[in-house]
């Protein structure tokens, strides 16, 4: 087995999400240990992604309990060998309007889950657990064991832990909007690069949008921060920044930084094929349903008001599912060891449109297939950004928007392929619910 994956998960939950975040608290803990959930504004706003958060803790503390009790194996190792800190982040983006996902997860972002079964509900004001300046009558042990609230924002509680813990050891699932990510890379970007891997859930690069034509909605819900993140990959990153209006707050990233952020990307292209149906669903978990399991009855909650949204739209044949976009990037890193995963064979310079009319928030890569002049004589060059030779090569005649420049570009990993998409939907219920 690899060596264990620390990591945080950036989200904003939202079904897929919650699937995605009980998915990584079953792993066994030699495989992966969740370091960090970090809460953004997005499905829903801030307050109501709090909450579901702290609601997967206050199901889980009951559903096992349950399992025990029905001498049913417990399940849920990582949860119970780590203590993950919950962080809550910013309640809008940088420079945008709120976006929200509420025609698609319900107005709470679980489809009334919580008005629905209240005993499985976190009770009060969550989000005092939170604030610096709560009374002791907010004591978050009143919801879980198993988490610990973060007082500092989401943002700075990221910086603390790259920059407490060895350079590499930590990865960023980032599901939802990539504002916390955007404001810890900006306030500190060497910090920030000492992260591992940043594994992206957004975008559609050669596929429909899902909020537009051509935009993903985590991607349209802040796209300052997306252009923002996707820039690190660069050798220049400042050349790929969004141009600077009235409402911009941050600044421009130092001229030299010590290395490029790892990055890659899940965009619908590849997560929309994964998807579990209804009937899947409710056959693999009918016993536990029937025997009421706090967790089944929680999820089989949300999940059927979303496949009922999903259906209401659906105009093909069959029966539709929903994509488990999320859940993907936990997937691929429990077990990105296997060979069937395949990446692009070469990083993408993929770029954030901000400021089109129709097309704010596209992943635009160069399809043209022309060949980068100088991309043979980087990879021999000590010091490409200062190297007369590299410069002189990097410069094409009226590419004024640097698509053929190896040192101007984004440079993007984008997962193309995984083990299998009914493959997944198998490992993540039998995970989730442990069933044999």
């Amino acid at each position: 087995m690899s060596p264990k994956k620390r990591i945080i998960i950036d989200t904003d939950p939202g079904c897929d999400d919650t699937l995605a975040m009980l998915l990584a608290l079953s792993a066994n803990p030699e495989e992966l240990e969740v370091v960090m959930l970090s809460v953004t504004y997005g499905n829903v706003p801030l307050d109501a992604c709090l909450k579901n958060t702290v609601a997967i803790f206050q199901v889980l503390d009951k559903e096992l309990q349950w399992r025990r009790e029905n001498g049913i194996e417990e399940g849920f190792p990582a949860l119970k060998t780590y203590k993950p800190i919950i962080a809550a982040g910013p309640s809008h983006p940088l420079e945008d309007e709120e976006l929200v996902a509420d025609y698609f997860h319900g107005l709470d972002g679980l489809h009334n889950v919580h008005a629905t079964h209240p005993h499985l509900a976190p009770e009060g004001d969550v989000a005092k657990i939170f604030d610096d300046h709560a009374s002791g009558a907010a004591d978050h042990s009143n919801y879980s064991k198993y988490f610990t609230p973060a007082k500092l924002p989401a943002h700075k509680e990221i910086l603390r832990l790259l920059k407490e813990n060895p350079a590499d050891s930590i990865t960023i699932l980032a599901v939802g909007p990539l504002t916390n990510v955007a404001l810890a890379a900006s306030e500190d970007p060497e910090t920030f690069l000492r992260v591992k891997e940043v594994v992206v859930m957004g975008g559609a690069v050669a596929v429909e949008g899902n909020v537009t034509p051509v935009a993903e909605f985590n991607t349209f819900a802040d796209v300052i921060a997306t252009a923002r993140v996707f820039a690190l990959t660069s050798r220049t990153p400042n050349f790929t920044l969004p141009p600077k209006t009235d409402k911009t707050t941050l600044p421009p990233y130092p001229d030299k930084l010590s290395r490029q952020l790892n990055l890659t990307l899940c965009p619908l292209d590849i997560t929309t094929p994964h998807e579990i149906g209804r009937t899947y669903f409710n056959s693999a978990i009918k016993e536990r349903l029937a025997a009421g399991s706090p967790l089944a009855v929680w999820t089989s909650h949300f999940l059927s008001g979303a496949f009922s949204t999903i259906e209401r739209f659906w105009h093909g044949d069959g029966e539709p599912g929903l994509s488990l976009h999320d859940p993907l990037t936990v997937w691929y890193m429990l077990c990105r060891d296997d060979p069937k995963w395949k990446l692009m064979p070469q990083p993408e310079d993929i770029r954030i449109e901000t400021e089109g009319q129709w097309a704010r928030g596209q992943h635009i890569a160069d399809r043209r297939g022309k060949r980068k002049p100088a991309v043979d004589a980087v990879a021999a060059s000590q010091d490409p950004l200062n190297d007369p030779e590299i410069i002189a090569l990097d410069t094409v005649k009226g590419d004024e928007m640097g698509w053929l420049s190896v040192l101007k570009g984004n440079r993007v990993n984008r997962i193309i392929e995984s083990p299998g998409e009914e493959l997944f939907r198998e490992v993540m219920m039998q995970r989730i619910f442990n069933l044999s």
